[in-house]
C-alpha cells in the first residue's frame, strides 16, 4: 500500500538493506517496530519491498520526530540486533521532500 502523506514539506527516511540468512526472529521483531512506529508523534507512514535487497521508507513531521523514533528504547534493541544477526549490510538516508505527485487510476472516470 502506497503512505498517504500530507502537503510538503515532510521527510524520508530511506532504510536500504541486505539481510543474513534465516528469520531468527526478524518477522516479528519487524512487525512490533511497524506498530510501534505508527505511534510515534509526527509519524506519517511506511511503504516497504523486499527481493535481493529491501528498501523500507517512512515518513515523519520533522526531524526531531526521526531523531525521537531512533532513540525509541525497544527500536534501539531492534536496531542493535539487526548489526548483530539479520542485516549483512544496511544504509539510511534521510531526505526532505520538497514536491510529490501521484496517479491513482482508480479516479479515473
Amino acid at each position: 500500500m502506497i503512505a498517504q502523506t500530507p502537503a510538503t514539506p515532510y521527510y524520508a527516511v530511506i532504510f536500504t538493506s541486505i539481510r543474513t540468512e534465516g528469520n531468527n526472529g526478524y518477522a516479528a521483531m519487524a512487525d512490533a517496530m511497524d506498530e510501534l512506529a505508527k505511534q510515534q508523534e509526527g509519524y506519517l507512514g511506511i511503504e516497504s519491498a523486499r527481493n535481493e535487497i529491501g528498501i523500507t521508507v517512512s515518513y515523519w513531521q520533522s526531524l526531531e520526530a526521526i531523531r525521537n523514533w531512533k532513540a525509541n528504547t525497544d527500536h534501539a534493541i531492534a536496531q542493535k540486533y539487526g548489526r548483530e544477526k539479520w542485516y549483512a549490510n544496511y544504509k539510511v538516508r534521510i531526505c526532505k521532500v520538497e514536491r510529490d505527485y501521484e496517479f491513482d487510476s482508480s479516479l479515473i472516470i
